[in-house]
C-alpha cells in the first residue's frame, strides 16, 4: 500500500507524520521525494547507504551538420535553444529534456548527451527501507528524480510512505500519481486553511481516496477543523501542540520511538489509514 503524506506548504507537519508512520509499521519503505531539501534521513539515520545518480538527456548539436533552420529553436517553449551568429547554443539549466528538437531537427544534427541532475540515496534503519531523493543546486525541476524514487524495484513491505514536496506544483503531482492513499497534513491556522485547500483540490483532481491529519491542535477555534466539517472531508487524527513533541522532532528523534502517546497515537493513526483505504 503506497500511502502518500502532503501538506500545501512547509512546516506543516508532513515530515514529522510520514517519519513516525513508518517507524510504528512492522516493515515499511519511507521515500523522501522532496528532493529539494529532503530530510527525512536525518531522523532515521539509515545504514549501508548505497548511491545511484540520476540523469536527465540534454540535446547536443553536430554544428557540422546544422545549417541554422531554426526549427529546434521554433519548437522549444522553454527557450532553451538559440540561434545566435551561425551557432547553436542549449542552455541546459532550462532544458527540460522532452526530445522533441532531436526529433525535429531536419538535417539530424541534434543528439542527446547525459547530464546528472542529482542522486538517489538507499540504506535501512531498522525495519525501515530508507529511499531520498536529491537535487543538485539550481537544476529546473526535481521531478526526474522523482520518478526514479517511485520507479524503484518495490520491497517486500505492507507499506510505503511517500513524503512529497510541500504545495501543489507538478513535482507533487508526480508523488501522488501513483499513491493508493493521500494524507493532507494541516496546521490550525487562516494560512494553513489556504494550503490545505490546494492540496484538497489536487487529490480530488487526480481521484484519490484522501483524509486530513490535524497537527499542532490546541484547545479552542481550529480554521482547519472547521474547513474539513464544511467539506466533509474525513479527520484520520489529531496531534496535539505539545512543546515535548516539538523539542524531540526539532532534534531529529522519532517521537513514537521515544513517548509512549506518541507510539499509541501513530499506531491508532496507521489503523484508521488502513482501514479508510
Amino acid at each position: 500500500m503506497k500511502i502518500a503524506v502532503l501538506s500545501g506548504k512547509g512546516g506543516t507537519g508532513k515530515t514529522l507524520v510520514s517519519v513516525n508512520l513508518a517507524s510504528v509499521a512492522e516493515h515499511s519503505v519511507y521515500i523522501d521525494c522532496d528532493v529539494e531539501e529532503p530530510n527525512g534521513h536525518l531522523f532515521f539515520k539509515p545504514k549501508e547507504i548505497k548511491t545511484e545518480n540520476v540523469s536527465v538527456w540534454i540535446p547536443f548539436a553536430d554544428e557540422k551538420r546544422c545549417n541554422g533552420c531554426r526549427t529546434c529553436v521554433d519548437f522549444c517553449k522553454f527557450n532553451a535553444l538559440a540561434y545566435i551568429k551561425d551557432h547553436l547554443f542549449v542552455f541546459d539549466e532550462v532544458c527540460h529534456s522532452c526530445g522533441g528538437c532531436v526529433l525535429l531537427c531536419p538535417q539530424e544534427a541534434l543528439s542527446e548527451t547525459p547530464k546528472k541532475i542529482g542522486e538517489i540515496k538507499k540504506g535501512s534503519s531498522d525495519h525501515v527501507t530508507v529511499i531520498s531523493g536529491i537535487l543538485n543546486p539550481g537544476e529546473a525541476s526535481g521531478a526526474p528524480i522523482i520518478k526514479s524514487l517511485l520507479s524503484s524495484p518495490s520491497e517486500d513491505s505492507l507499506y510505503t510512505f511517500i513524503d512529497c514536496p510541500p504545495g501543489s506544483a507538478c513535482v507533487v503531482m508526480e508523488s501522488i500519481k501513483d499513491a493508493d492513499y493521500c494524507v493532507l497534513v494541516a496546521e490550525p491556522t487562516i494560512f494553513g486553511v489556504h494550503n490545505l485547500a490546494m492540496v484538497h483540490e489536487l487529490v480530488k483532481l487526480f481521484d484519490k481516496p484522501y483524509g486530513v491529519v490535524l497537527n499542532k491542535c490546541f484547545k479552542g477555534f481550529n480554521p482547519a477543523e472547521q474547513f474539513c466539517l464544511e467539506n466533509k472531508i474525513k479527520i484520520l487524527g489529531r496531534i496535539p501542540f505539545d512543546n515535548q513533541l516539538g523539542t524531540v522532532n526539532s532534534e531529529a528523534r522519532i517521537a513514537s520511538k521515544e513517548i509512549k502517546r506518541y507510539k499509541d497515537l501513530f499506531t491508532d493513526l496507521l489503523l484508521t489509514i488502513s482501514e479508510e483505504a
